[in-house]
């Protein structure tokens, strides 16, 4: 085995200053902020203003600089940059191009991933396995999206939901003297099968995310649960090892229905969906960043991170930070 893991050096986050709350989605929309938050625990959710728009590749620029700034690392120091998107600014050229441009990483390459809410575990698979293999050394891994711009504004189905953002955070290779330290397992899971049940179509007219939200949950809760267990064992690890679950932000109920899944309790779970909503690729970025900054993550701390989307698709990882 390599004697080389990828550390987990620092994260970086951004938001759009625009806040959509529930009251004000009670204004065209039939519904409640009762109803929303009874249903989903989301309060408001971050939207970009179409009167100054923002990309998925502005948004993760913002968030790159910050991450890389609590790195101490320069972008001459980056090897390599994936984006997990389903909201790029493009087919093609890649979001994690124009991200590599402007930011100045003249030495990486530079890639999108598409995997829905799972998106960021899996860039982190990805980039650890790069780095682990040798071909890179720092890289940065982030999820950005403008969900907002894929929403159906008449479905109170789905676009009380979801939010925007983006997260970032910055993998480096460190030699494995402490065999504990860095990101120690994932694991990746899709089932094709259910894809129809959470969606959005590349063309024809109705281009909006569609999704049948209780088939969605259910899968969802079963799918993450393993999935944790999983990389949990394959780390050499036990549940009760786990210092911070930090799950997609999807729902509060599937969000508290795998705590009690994996019984772990709900105060070692990140949770700030009421603020965010649902930012796909991005939530994961931004609870690991709150739960950070309010003192949950320490030096040694093990660190769970699951998340399910679209795909199906489904991953976890454990490291220590």
């Amino acid at each position: 085995m390599s004697d080389i893991k990828a550390r987990l050096l620092s994260v970086g986050t951004f938001v759009p200053d625009k806040v959509l709350t529930n009251k004000e989605i009670e204004g065209f929309l039939d519904t409640t902020d009762e109803w929303i938050t009874t249903r989903t625990g989301i309060k408001e959710r971050r939207i970009v203003d179409k009167a100054n728009p923002m990309s998925a590749s502005d948004m993760g620029v913002r968030a790159s600089i910050t991450a890389m700034e609590r790195a101490g690392v320069s972008p001459d120091d980056i090897d390599g940059i994936i984006v997990a998107t389903f909201t790029p600014d493009n087919f093609f050229p890649s979001t994690a191009c124009r991200i590599q441009s402007d930011l100045g990483c003249k030495n990486a390459f530079a890639f999108d991933l598409s995997a829905a809410c799972a998106g960021f575990v899996y860039a982190l698979t990805v980039a650890n396995n790069m780095i682990v293999s040798g071909q890179a050394r720092t890289m940065l891994v982030v999820g950005s999206e403008v969900v907002s711009k894929t929403l159906d504004w008449s479905d109170r189905g789905t676009c009380i939901l979801f939010g925007d953002g983006a997260g970032v955070v910055v993998l480096q290779a460190e030699e494995n003297h402490s065999p504990s330290r860095g990101i120690l397992s994932s694991c990746l899971f899709s089932d094709g099968s259910l894809g129809d049940l959470l969606k959005l179509p590349a063309w024809g007219e109705e281009r909006f995310l569609m999704m049948k939200g209780n088939e969605v949950f259910k899968h969802a809760v079963r799918f993450m649960t393993d999935l944790s267990l999983r990389a949990i064992d394959k780390a050499g690890l036990d549940v009760r090892d786990i210092d911070l679950v930090v799950p997609h932000q999807a729902n509060i109920r599937i969000i508290s229905a795998l705590a009690e899944q994996l019984s772990v309790h709900i105060d070692k779970v990140a949770v700030n969906l009421q603020k965010y909503g649902n930012t796909s690729s991005a939530s994961i970025p931004l609870a690991f960043e709150e739960a950070w900054e309010h003192g949950m993550v320490k030096d040694g701390s093990k660190v769970l991170f699951v998340g399910v989307g679209g795909g199906f698709s489904v991953g976890s990882a454990v490291c220590v930070i």
